[in-house]
């Protein structure tokens, strides 16, 4: 497969400035990459920084064994095959494949960080990544070996694909092949980058689910005629919390042209609180975000090539425990806000708030779309499970010198799990609001939420007889990448 196959330029990979959409871009086939002349220098720099302290000192990994063998030197006699029996020690990880956007997306991620400067390595490895990259050879990555202090045997893995010990996975054309030398072998795989890639991934998709469900709760609150008064600014002015300020100046902007047709003094919390329990949601976002945009332009090398100062530091920057505290706190808000999708969707199956028969049926002993609050609860139920914090567990490795573990991975991998599940919430909820507004003969009001309603309408089925929603949830689930743009959230 030859990646980047549309329009959009190449991301350039400059060890400075990759975001969480670039790498899903090019994770996904959307785009290329091209190294910039200054990552090449940068890297080049290190390379030869590191050849040099390491002639005069003891460097971890160059010099010495590694983990509790960081005490035994690396003789002469031995330091031809050292790199190489790190690269085939470390490959070691166990259970099913991942998806080969995981792994193209930490390929992306380490070439950015070899981008930095800082690893020590051979800066003709930028060239032969990129290569890789763009015509879409990818490691094979099993899913067991990383807790969160390095992705030792994910880039092992990739270190014997380049060496011709091991098959790549994907790709088309000639196998990349480069002869990494063994003293960069500990700098090529000592670092966090398969997590940082599905971060980065997750990150970009739970992006527009947020947004999109801001969408989707004002499509609800239209159909049940439900009360402004929870998204007026002053309430919000009154607690000033900056992601409950921005959902309820989403809504009004949203309701904006609808005329006041409020039913009921108070509506329930779906309502009622939503920009207070969405906001925590896009706040936790936008923190993960930055946490893992910061980390991806980041050089968190053990040991640390530091060009400028003639030095190497061993260190602790291969721990992603602000990657994973991130985003556990991101799956919690994400739980507590696709509950609140499912209390929505409660109403919309109550006649009292539509003015319809129960479940929006047919007739009063049709079914109707009463399934669909057991699917929405279905995927809250894996929501709450994904909620639990990885960060509470921990590990002592390596005969006790590597003695505490945040399992970042494992955090982010739950992650990734949670956007699936929290689109179906939304996918249900939307299904349930564009087929009660279409049954009481409404739309609404022009504007940005009258061309929501408009897309959807399109996309789901208008038959209101006992049928398969299957095919309305797939349909639903789609139109929700078309709402991210029509509010920023």
């Amino acid at each position: 497969m030859v990646m980047g196959t549309k329009d959009a330029g190449p991301v350039v990979i400059d060890g400075s400035s990759l975001t969480c959409p670039q790498v899903a871009a090019v994770a996904r086939g959307e785009a290329r990459v091209a190294v910039s002349p200054a990552a090449v220098t940068a890297a080049g720099a290190a390379w030869r920084a590191a050849d040099e302290i390491a002639g005069q000192r003891l460097v971890y990994g160059r010099t010495t064994g590694v983990g509790a063998n960081h005490v035994v030197d690396i003789g002469q006699e031995d330091e031809p095959e050292h790199g190489l029996r790190l690269f085939r020690s470390h490959s070691a990880g166990a259970g099913p494949l991942l998806a080969p956007e995981l792994a193209r997306a930490m390929l992306v991620v380490r070439l950015n960080q070899l981008g930095a400067g800082g690893s020590g390595v051979d800066p003709a490895l930028l060239d032969v990544l990129a290569d890789a990259i763009n015509r879409g050879f990818t490691p094979p990555v099993p899913m067991y070996g990383a807790i969160g202090t390095g992705d030792l045997t994910a880039l092992a893995s990739a270190g014997l694909c380049l060496l011709g010990e091991q098959e790549w996975r994907t790709g088309s054309g000639p196998a990349p092949r480069l002869a990494i030398r063994s003293a960069d072998a500990l700098a090529f795989i000592s670092s966090n980058a398969e997590t940082l890639g599905e971060a980065a991934l997750a990150c970009n998709d739970l992006a527009g689910l947020v947004r999109a469900g801001v969408v989707v709760a004002a499509l609800s609150l239209t159909a049940v005629r439900g009360s402004r008064e929870p998204y007026a600014e002053a309430v919000h002015l009154a607690c000033p919390h900056p992601g409950q300020q921005r959902v309820a100046a989403a809504m009004r902007e949203l309701i904006a042209a609808e005329q006041a047709s409020q039913a009921r003094i108070q509506d329930p919390y779906g309502y009622r609180a939503f920009p207070q329990v969405h906001g925590p949601a896009a706040d936790a976002l936008g923190y993960a975000e930055g946490v893992v945009t910061r980390e991806l332009n980041s050089a968190c090398e053990n040991p640390l090539i530091d060009v400028a100062g003639r030095a190497v530091w061993h260190n602790g920057n291969f721990h992603a425990a602000y990657v994973g505290l991130a985003l556990d706190s991101l799956r919690a808000a994400l739980f507590q806000t696709a509950a609140l999708s499912a209390a929505r969707l409660g109403t919309l199956v109550e006649p009292a708030f539509t003015g319809l028969n129960p479940f929006q049926a047919e007739t009063a002993a049709s079914s109707g779309i009463m399934l669909l609050e057991y699917v929405a609860q279905s995927a809250v139920a894996d929501l709450r499970r994904f909620a639990t914090p990885a960060a509470l567990g921990n590990a002592v490795l390596s005969r006790g010198v590597e003695d505490h573990a945040g399992f970042s991975t494992q955090s982010v991998r739950a992650t990734g799990d949670a956007v699936p599940a929290y689109r179906v919430v939304l996918a249900s909820e939307l299904t349930a609001a564009v087929r009660a507004l279409r049954m009481q003969g409404r739309q609404p009001a022009p504007g940005a939420l009258s061309r929501a309603f408009a897309v959807a309408d399109a996309a789901l089925d208008s038959r209101i007889e006992d049928r398969p929603l299957d095919g309305d949830l797939a349909a639903a689930a789609t139109v929700l990448g078309e709402y991210p743009a029509l509010v920023p959230v």
